[in-house]
């Protein structure tokens, strides 16, 4: 299993932050089905401010453009996107049109009696 963070940033805003909070309660379904059939095993998004940081855990087969495809051909994974879209604005160092940005780990700690 693998782990990858992102990060993102919502529109500065608190009424679309709240109604971004409100969306990511209930999930459609469907983006949930996509999800696991991309290879996600695991998701969560934190935010602090109109800062969001995702970490996902992945099967060994799942890759980026895999998902991309796949998202690209399903309407309802636009429609969410689009709706997202309403509420999440690039960082400034993100490239091209691309919102989730993979984060680099700069730190790692393990109790040696774990």
């Amino acid at each position: 299993m693998r782990k990858f963070c992102l990060a993102c940033d919502l529109k500065d805003d608190d009424r679309l932050i709240h109604a971004y909070d409100t969306y990511h309660r209930e999930v459609w379904p469907e983006i949930q089905d996509s999800l696991r059939q991309s290879g996600i095993l695991t998701m969560e998004i934190y935010r602090t401010g109109n800062r969001l940081f995702m970490i996902i855990h992945v099967t060994d087969e799942f890759s980026f453009e895999k998902k991309t495809a796949m998202d690209l051909a399903n309407p309802i994974v636009q429609k969410w996107e689009s709706l997202m879209s309403e509420f999440q604005q690039q960082i400034a160092w993100a490239p091209g049109d691309v919102k989730w940005v993979l984060m680099e780990r700069v730190f790692n700690f393990e109790a040696a009696d774990k």
